[in-house]
């Protein structure tokens, strides 16, 4: 956990504490909240571009921006249009994911499921001409729309978009400028903003100092909500779970307890599985596989780069802002206090209650805003309603085998 004791400086038993005197939920204007809303307004989002544009383009067969996206350490790409400087979607890790679950199961999938599914139909098509390229997977998972704001836009208008499920806004370039884009800016990194915001002394750190349960988040006691697989299952299972729910990371469960062990993300995936040659990697038990990914690093110099945590309904929200930062997660999986709860793995009982998401807490403060239509959950109820489950399948193939023999023409051969 050492990496987590360098960022965060407030004990776990701090976490269950709130400050006093504690400023209530706001849900409407009031005058510390307006002058917060105030010194909002005059930031500009491009004060917070954490990294620049990286291309690729359109006809860049998968495997290529896989490449791309670990040799260039990136977030994501920007997929460019074949003609024109234009782009025409991103490409991340959860479109990879999404991708490799496809290509794993995809001798499952029917005529009639094919004739719902055009998108995936279009993938069958590339494929067996040998040639699946990023602007075809762009966005394959629906988590990764193309967004853009103009190079004066405010970080209200950056709370606007987060607060409704996306994860990144491209920022343009001044009408005058060589480039057309000046960079990329994440959920993370405005909530990093607010975290920064919130001076110890100030009133907005009281109010970040109320409890998880005192706050309207959609998810907090919902355990259904949490997206869970057992330890036992495999990497292939976890990735399945995650494309078909819409999420970008899955909670592992004890196999008997159903308490929470760890957690798998689409980064893990695409980071660990991508340029692995292993032919065991997709049916490798998640238990195996988070030992796996956290060793390397313990070795190398002690600290746990993949933690993974939870927090309490009484954890206040500045501690899990903190965390989240921390840990570079998109999710705190919440816990119950007395031990146990409903758990999403049927037959057992657990201590997960629910979850608590950037897109949750940037909710909160568009609401402060008085920002419209406020809902970080739509894209995942989208996701939802659109995914279709598939049916229960198994590959002993590795990403490259897998994205090789989907690229290039090997479907209907035997080859998973």
């Amino acid at each position: 956990m050492a990496s987590f004791s360098k960022r965060v400086s407030i004990s776990s038993a701090g976490s269950r504490r709130s400050a006093s005197p504690m400023t209530p939920f706001v849900v409407a204007p009031n005058p510390e909240s307006e002058e917060w809303v105030r010194a909002w307004e005059s930031v500009l989002a491009q004060d917070l571009i954490e990294c620049p544009v990286v291309e690729v383009d359109a006809e860049t067969t998968v495997e290529e921006a896989c490449d791309l996206l670990l040799s260039q350490d990136a977030s994501c790409l920007a997929v460019k249009a074949s003609s024109g400087p234009s782009y025409v979607g991103l490409f991340d890790y959860a479109d990879v994911n999404a991708f490799l679950t496809f290509a794993a199961t995809r001798h499952t999938y029917t005529p009639e499921h094919l004739a719902e599914h055009p998108r995936v139909a279009q993938i069958l098509d590339a494929a067996k001409a040998g040639h699946v390229s990023a602007r075809l997977v762009s966005n394959l998972s629906e988590k990764n729309p193309l967004v853009e704001l103009p190079h004066d836009a405010s970080i209200i208008a950056l709370l606007g978009i987060f607060s409704s499920g996306t994860h990144r806004v491209l920022i343009k370039s001044p009408p005058d400028a060589e480039s057309r884009y000046l960079g990329i800016i994440s959920d993370r990194r405005l909530l990093d903003y607010f975290s920064s915001f919130a001076r110890p002394s100030s009133s907005f750190f009281r109010y970040i100092s109320t409890p998880l349960s005192s706050l309207p988040l959609p998810s907090l006691n919902l355990h259904w909500e949490v997206v869970a697989v057992r330890s036992r299952e495999t990497v292939l299972d976890a990735m399945r779970s995650m494309s078909e729910l819409g999420v970008s990371s899955a909670a592992i469960v004890d196999e008997d307890t159903g308490s929470l062990l760890s957690a798998v993300s689409v980064t893990d995936v695409g980071k660990t599985v991508v340029p692995s040659q292993s032919n065991q990697i997709l049916t490798m038990p998640l238990q195996q596989f988070v030992t796996q990914i956290k060793m390397p690093h313990g070795w190398t110099d002690g600290a746990d780069k993949y933690p993974v945590y939870s927090v309490f309904p009484s954890s206040t929200l500045a501690y899990t802002i903190q965390k989240l930062l921390a840990t570079n997660s998109h999710r705190m999986f919440v816990t119950s206090e007395s031990g146990l709860s409903a758990s999403p793995s049927p037959g057992i009982k657990g201590n997960l209650s629910g979850i608590v998401s950037i897109g949750d807490i940037l909710s909160l403060f568009a609401r402060v805003a008085n920002l419209p239509d406020v809902d970080p959950t739509r894209m995942q109820r989208h996701r939802r309603a659109s995914s279709s489950t598939s049916s229960q399948s198994s590959s002993s193939g590795s990403f490259a085998d897998l994205v090789r023999s989907t690229s290039r023409g090997s479907i209907g051969h035997g080859r998973v």
